[in-house]
């Protein structure tokens, strides 16, 4: 796993491939509702683009907890979200951008059992193979970027 420095304001490292990518794009309000609906239009882009199920299912939770999130900590109110597929169809990249200006970090501690939140950042650590967060080149705020493996 690799994490960008917060410090870096540069833009998150582009997917390569040996073909064109395959990209989509899409707003929410940032309400609480928004995570479901950016978890259907996750799966249904990733089903058509005919993803496996565990990089569906993945990348379903990815968006879930990167939605939350933005809604939860940064006032913003609209939401970018972008999903990235690499030519070669190896690596599927997730992008949420938002209008906050925190720099997003690893998280310090794991939740305790009593507590309600504290888990989404830990759990985007676990299952992306890298993600980070930098200033947004497409919002007036930052993007946190989770990528994973498309296997076979």
């Amino acid at each position: 796993m690799t994490l960008s420095t917060p410090s870096a304001p540069a833009a998150p490292p582009v997917l390569t491939g040996t073909g064109p990518r395959r990209e989509h794009w899409f707003g929410l309000p940032a309400l609480r509702t928004s995570a479901r609906s950016a978890r259907d239009t996750v799966r249904e882009r990733l089903r058509a683009w005919k993803l496996p199920g565990d990089t569906c299912c993945d990348a379903v939770l990815l968006v879930s907890e990167l939605t939350t999130n933005a809604v939860l900590h940064t006032g913003s109110g609209h939401l970018l979200c972008g999903l990235t597929l690499s030519g070669d169809e190896r690596r599927l990249r997730i992008e949420l951008h938002d209008e906050g200006s925190t720099p997003v970090r690893p998280p310090e501690h794991r939740a305790g059992a009593g507590e309600e939140g504290g888990r989404g950042l830990f759990i985007v650590r676990q299952i992306a193979d890298s993600w980070g967060s930098a200033r947004s080149t497409r919002a007036e705020g930052k993007v946190v970027w989770a990528e994973l493996t498309a296997h076979p």
